[in-house]
């Protein structure tokens, strides 16, 4: 059965998409690293205007290694799509992801109208 659901995706295509998921998940994971391993503050005394930054680049570290991790489960769950053969397959309504979309964002996991009524209900 998985083999009809990806008939639309030809191996070649499959083939290039997890390439490039994969090459993606390693640029996260060494930035993921450098971003946990990334010492804001070097330890000394702070002023008031000193203290503000270091926290406000604590606070954009944080967003940004959120925004990262989100991207990175993603990219891990379009890879196991891939091998279960439900890749480009729309989650909501079983339809074909345009293959359009999934080149501007390949861990798409619904067509364009499921996930902008995804978008509206919350």
């Amino acid at each position: 059965m998985s083999e009809a659901r990806n008939s639309v995706w030809s191996k070649t295509v499959l083939e290039k998409v997890k390439k490039d998921l994969i090459i993606r998940k390693r640029e996260l994971e060494e930035q993921l690293a450098s971003l946990s391993s990334e010492q804001v503050s070097d330890g000394q005394v702070q002023d008031v205007g000193d203290q503000a930054l270091t926290s406000i680049m604590e606070s954009l570290r944080s967003s940004l290694q959120s925004t990262e991790v989100d991207e990175y489960k993603h990219i891990v769950r379009a890879l196991e799509m891939i091998e279960e053969g439900i890749y480009g397959v729309c989650a909501d309504c079983g339809q074909t992801v345009s293959e359009k979309r999934l080149k501007i964002f390949p861990n798409a996991v619904r067509c364009l109208i499921c996930q902008e009524a995804a978008e509206e209900n919350h």
